[in-house]
């Protein structure tokens, strides 16, 4: 029997995935990477460890952390979810650990261990990579594709497009008749100039809540201030959720921050009962609320009330600005700063052009995609992996159970 041809466009967590779970006896693969070194998001995810996945196995729960693709998605996870996702590493001897905040992590701490299994996995099958091959023309040929790169053509049987959300790569896949949502960023830290965090970087806050009011969105968890202002869970999630809605405002709002994560009444009750417990200390010397002793010092700053002040002789009206200044704190947003180097984009091809049973293009015979070329993408914490492992899979399956 002669071996279908597939080429798979781009070396990334999808692509290499697919060709990891493609029968050898059945195909022969190509991958084409343009860069020289293959699964380069893989390598910085979660700080050069690999944030494989997360410890979420149901799907309809699984789905709430994407905020675009989530009703796509569904599907796609009751078929192959986080538990597949570690059986599959943990197979080939890959030891996974489930972290506190359920991020998944290999027990060597190095996206090396990752990488080096789906490389060896690709290299037993006799599969080819093809790095520096830059991907110029995709052109139908009768019922095969012809792909021009930089340095050779291919004729493939079938097309698997895993190429990540570069414009080059959303330009090639629209002259071939797909539509293309603008991709705009996501998983951005705000930046903001305001006296609360000034030279304030690396304090931070577990539980704070942060409001955008004007588009009525607001979002908890961990918050870090940063040398541009604010960054952790809740704003990361706040830049997924809302992408499309701030590049339409240029980056231009206002938000309301809750440093305790605790309405200002009861923040007011626990000052009350701090008070009546100690009531000879200064104001300036008394651990109240779970935050640090100088981010307490800096809002007393703000709230015009002096550190050596008795705190049974703080005025009511001296409290509640207090409490407003760490409750419900007014600032001003003046732009993003990506966060670090997992950039993800909202935005790509139009999920209603795809079959998600199979990942195939509805418009495009015996062609396949997957991962962040999509208009899928999710908030942090492993969930783009696992969107790439599962959709990669399902392809893989497809072409397996094919009838040649």
């Amino acid at each position: 029997m002669t071996k279908k041809k597939i080429i798979i466009i781009g070396g990334g967590a999808a692509g290499f995935f697919c060709a990891a779970n493609l029968d050898e006896t059945q195909f022969d693969v190509i991958i084409l990477e343009q860069n020289s070194d293959v699964l380069q998001k893989v390598k910085i995810s979660g700080g050069g460890r690999c944030n494989v996945s997360h410890a979420c196995f149901d799907p309809k729960e699984l789905v709430q952390f994407y905020p675009r693709g989530n009703k796509e998605l569904l599907s796609v996870f009751h078929k192959f979810q986080p538990g597949d996702t570690m059986e599959w590493f943990e197979k080939r001897n890959v030891s996974l650990k489930i972290e506190n905040d359920n991020r998944i992590f290999p027990e060597s701490n190095s996206s090396q261990t990752v990488i080096d299994t789906l490389v060896d996995e690709i290299s037993h099958k006799n599969f080819q990579i093809h790095s520096k091959s830059v991907v110029l023309e995709i052109a139908q040929k009768e019922n095969q594709y012809l792909i021009t790169t930089s340095t050779n053509s291919y004729l493939a049987d079938f097309v698997i497009y895993t190429t990540g959300s570069s414009p080059k790569s959303l330009k090639m896949i629209q002259n071939l008749g797909h539509k293309i949502v603008e991709p705009v960023p996501s998983l951005f830290t705000f930046n903001i100039k305001n006296e609360t965090l000034k030279d304030l970087m690396g304090t931070s806050f577990p539980h704070a809540e942060v409001a955008i009011p004007q588009l009525k969105m607001d979002e908890s968890g961990p918050m870090l201030i940063t040398h541009w202002g604010l960054s952790g869970p809740a704003i990361l999630k706040l830049s997924a959720w809302k992408a499309r809605e701030l590049a339409n405002l240029k980056y231009q709002f206002e938000i309301v921050v809750n440093f305790l994560g605790i309405d200002l009444e009861s923040a007011g009750e626990t000052f009350k009962n701090f008070r009546q417990e100690h009531p000879k200390k200064t104001v300036g010397s008394s651990k109240i609320f779970d935050i640090s002793t100088r981010f307490w010092h800096r809002i007393l700053w703000l709230s015009k009330v002096d550190l050596d002040k008795n705190i049974s002789n703080i005025s009511g009206q001296e409290l509640l600005k207090i409490l407003q200044n760490l409750c419900e704190n007014k600032m001003k947003v003046n732009g993003k700063s990506t966060y670090k180097d997992e950039f993800v984009t909202a935005g790509g091809i139009d999920l209603k052009e795809i079959d998600f049973k199979t990942m195939k293009s509805k418009l495009l015979p015996h062609f396949y995609i997957a991962g962040e070329v999509l208009n899928i993408d999710a908030v942090t914490g492993g969930f783009n992996f696992q969107a790439c492992w599962s959709e990669a899979w399902l392809i893989a399956q497809d072409l397996n159970s094919q009838p040649f």
